[in-house]
């Protein structure tokens, strides 16, 4: 819909990108959609929830690692330095989010992403962080 008014800066905060999984490339957002108006509130409340659970610094660690490869739970708390307890805390926060699924494989439970491109959001949140970081 041409208009007839100036168009907003890009990146501008009336500029809303969505990005839609597997059409960009790695590291590129492409645009697909323009909302004149904000997403729906349900929408916009998916996308807190699940920016929530993505929140917590260990939680972010552990998407990082099932990144690279499914993981049991020692696994996980050996990579991490966090107790098993704790790891064990942020995977139950992950998986109600829909973020890991676990499967029993004998006494123990794989974990993995239960979609991987959810961890593009943590992978990109790290490199805006390690851009500000001397």
């Amino acid at each position: 819909m041409p208009s007839s008014s100036p168009a907003a800066p890009r990146g501008s905060s009336s500029e809303l990108v969505a990005h839609r999984h597997g059409e960009a490339g790695a590291g590129e957002h492409s645009p697909f959609a323009e909302y004149p108006v904000p997403p729906s509130r349900e929408i916009l409340d998916a996308a807190g929830e699940l920016l929530r659970a993505l929140g917590a610094p260990v939680r972010i660690a552990i998407v990082l690692q099932l990144r690279e490869s499914q993981r049991c739970v020692h696994e996980l708390v050996d990579a991490l330095g966090v107790p098993q307890p704790l790891v064990s805390q942020h995977l139950k926060i992950l998986k109600a989010a829909g973020v890991v699924a676990g499967e029993r494989s004998g006494r123990e439970v794989l974990y993995r992403l239960a979609d991987h491109h959810l961890a593009h959001i943590v992978v990109d949140a790290v490199a805006h962080a390690s851009e500000d970081t001397p």
